[in-house]
């Protein structure tokens, strides 16, 4: 191979890694953030599934949710602000809850975060008639998680896991059992 041909294989791949290079430049790179990091209105969106108007919207509609502000009026959500999101979209968009119920349920404590962010217990809710069968069956269900059985140790992590969220589903149906009689109560009237 002659130097003039060495020369122009040399250019050429100099600029093939010239133009990888500025690919590789435009890609943006996702870094991994701790989990304890704030985060950006669409890092929240995007991780909950869910539109950024929609988080906005929810701030003014829950004044726990506060994210930091910065110049230009953008957001920063602290991981206790995503917790509170997260629980506030599974009420809404998977047990049927309207925005007025889970006011009700933040203001009266009845909104668990963390591992069981899932669960809302507010048994003395219930009345006992027509929905009197629903609201023992969940007492029962409570109080099945108070016997010696679920306390001594005997049911593993994911046996006691299991037990929660049957446990929680129950609370879901009656919670939904409790909207339709509400519904057929209004249209008789």
């Amino acid at each position: 191979m002659s130097s003039a041909e060495r020369a122009s294989s040399n250019k050429g791949a100099a600029s093939a890694a010239s133009q990888e290079h500025k690919v590789a430049a435009r890609t943006p790179r996702r870094v991994e953030k701790s989990a304890d990091a704030f985060r950006t209105i669409s890092e929240v969106a995007d991780e909950l599934e869910v539109p950024q108007h929609v988080l906005r919207f929810w701030e003014t509609k829950f004044t726990q949710i506060r994210p930091l502000k910065r110049g230009g009026g953008r957001r920063y959500y602290r991981p206790e602000d995503i917790e509170l999101l997260r629980a506030i979209r599974g009420l809404l968009y998977d047990q049927g809850y309207t925005i007025k119920g889970v006011q009700k349920l933040i203001r009266d404590g009845g909104l668990r975060l963390g591992a069981d962010a899932s669960s809302v217990v507010d048994v003395g809710s219930v009345p006992n008639e027509p929905g009197g069968a629903v609201a023992r069956a969940v007492e029962t269900a409570q109080e099945i998680m108070d016997l010696p059985l679920f306390k001594s140790g005997s049911l593993d992590d994911s046996q006691l896991q299991e037990v929660r969220s049957i446990t929680a589903e129950l609370v879901a149906l009656r919670d939904r059992l409790r909207r339709a009689l509400d519904l057929k109560a209004d249209n008789d009237e």
